[in-house]
């Protein structure tokens, strides 16, 4: 019979396999376009300018994401309930408290963002609170934490910039053949550098494909993940799962939502769109209910 543990091991396995496979992917990446151009400045220069945008990122993606969801900070005076739930949640998980802020919308959801468990914060939806029972509501609070907890920012953050660097690495010699940038001479390997050119340009049109694919499966994982932990700590599954099937019924559309930050919500803030599984930034919410319907604690 699977448990929370099982289910929650097997995910941290499988985000890591994920991401080292990522990491040779960008290194396979980098070397065909290295040998194709003989200039292994490239990777090198694609390295670093995507490591300086995705630091200014790092450091301040926080304050964009709550700027684009019209979040507001609360203090504990403001919402008392909402404070103690946290407080208790954090004690109990042995986090720092983070920052809450209430978005002013209906629709019922949630998210977690911040670079590290000490400037963390947590944002819920006005309607969250009202349509949602303190066990419900509690479910949800423990898998935003959990996230936090499990450092899943820190991951997503390193994802985008891997993501970052295959998108320029493949637009740069894209440009550069098209362009008819400096390229290996066709001499010196005869049908050898005619097939590499030719899965050069492969690789460069389907990369950003495949790395945005391994970046939605990443997300999904955490989603699992998240959901484990967030049950593991308020030892009360079924909050969770009644707290989705509430989230994912409700029509209300989220005004604010967007499709940069849509898998940092709970559940997809697009409901009603038809979109492969593939193309998910959430698994589907009927088999996420079912993982947690069938733990053992």
């Amino acid at each position: 019979m699977a448990t929370l543990y099982t289910h929650k091991d097997s995910n941290i396995r499988r985000t890591w396999f994920l991401i080292i496979f990522f990491l040779l992917f960008i290194i396979g990446l980098g070397w065909v376009f290295s040998y194709q151009f003989n200039s292994p400045i490239i990777l090198v220069v694609a390295v670093v300018f995507s490591a300086a945008m995705s630091f200014t990122s790092y450091w301040y993606s926080d304050k964009i994401i709550l700027k684009m969801s019209r979040a507001q900070e609360i203090k504990k005076e403001d919402n008392p309930e909402l404070y103690r739930l946290v407080e208790n949640l954090c004690i109990t998980a042995g986090l720092p408290l983070p920052k809450v802020y209430i978005i002013d919308e209906m629709a019922p959801n949630a998210f977690a963002t911040g670079r590290n468990p000490e400037h963390a914060v947590v944002a819920v939806t006005r309607g969250l609170l009202e349509k949602l029972e303190q066990t419900e509501l509690e479910g949800v609070l423990a898998h935003e934490l959990s996230h936090i907890g499990n450092r899943d920012i820190l991951l997503q953050t390193v994802v985008v910039i891997l993501v970052g660097l295959v998108v320029l690495i493949s637009d740069w010699f894209l440009r550069w053949t098209w362009l008819g940038g400096r390229r290996r001479d066709n001499r010196e390997g005869g049908q050898l550098a005619a097939i590499m050119l030719l899965i050069g340009i492969g690789l460069a049109i389907l990369s950003p494909f495949f790395a945005f694919l391994i970046q939605m499966t990443i997300s999904r994982k955490r989603e699992f993940l998240a959901d484990a932990s967030g049950a593991l700590l308020t030892r009360y599954p079924e909050g969770l799962a009644k707290a989705l099937e509430k989230i994912s019924a409700d029509r209300t559309p989220l005004r604010v939502a967007n499709k940069a930050m849509a898998h940092m919500y709970i559940a997809n803030p697009f409901k009603g769109r038809k979109v492969a599984k593939w193309f998910m930034t959430h698994p589907p919410v009927e088999e996420r209910i079912r993982n947690l319907r069938e733990m053992e604690i």
